[in-house]
């Protein structure tokens, strides 16, 4: 079983922030791939079903992004889930809007959620889908950037992004991580003419 775990906050109000695109992107995995309704355990909502071959547990944590690794302690603790199967989709900010990286292990870079997360499974040999949101230029500008709503020209970025990811999604529970980065970028290619 593989552990994909949503970065974001549970507030009503902070859906739309650039902070929740984790919780965006595995709402979009549970929605292509037919997963059950959620159902709120493990400090947060977790929802069951395939991608490809593999069988997926998807979860939200519901604890704030800075204790996110509670939940995700709890339930890998749960379901006997090793680090390596976990794979946590969280905002970057020094990724260009709609690029997408993966990767394992690796510092945090500040992000409350990783920093949770490495704490309570001791250590970061997890992999992240890193989802770009850009930075605003400014360190000033970072906390307003991250906490802040899309903007309504985001979404001729974000909804391809987001419709692509868990459209490829079965590359990366087949662990072909380079194969999913590359299907994800010819899909956010431009369009001729456009």
């Amino acid at each position: 079983m593989l552990l994909w775990v949503g970065l974001g906050n549970p507030e009503p109000g902070m859906a739309r922030n650039r902070h929740n695109i984790g919780f965006m992107a595995v709402d979009a995995i549970a929605s292509r791939h037919g997963f059950t309704p959620w159902r709120s355990r493990f400090k947060g909502f977790y929802a069951e079903g395939r991608v490809g071959e593999a069988r997926v547990l998807l979860l939200k944590p519901m604890t704030y992004m800075n204790l996110s690794g509670e939940s995700v302690q709890a339930a890998a603790s749960f379901f006997k889930i090793e680090p390596d199967a976990i794979t946590a989709f969280h905002d970057e900010l020094d990724l260009a809007p709609g690029k997408v990286r993966v990767k394992k292990g690796g510092g945090n870079a500040g992000h409350n959620g990783l920093r949770s997360m490495d704490r309570h499974l001791g250590g970061p040999d997890y992999w992240r889908v890193r989802l770009g949101i850009g930075h605003p230029g400014d360190k000033a500008l970072v906390t307003g950037h991250v906490l802040g709503d899309f903007a309504k020209v985001d979404k001729e970025w974000l909804v391809p992004l987001l419709d692509g990811l868990a459209g490829v999604a079965d590359l990366l529970a087949a662990q072909k991580p380079e194969d999913f980065m590359t299907r994800i970028a010819r899909l956010m290619e431009p369009k001729n003419g456009v």
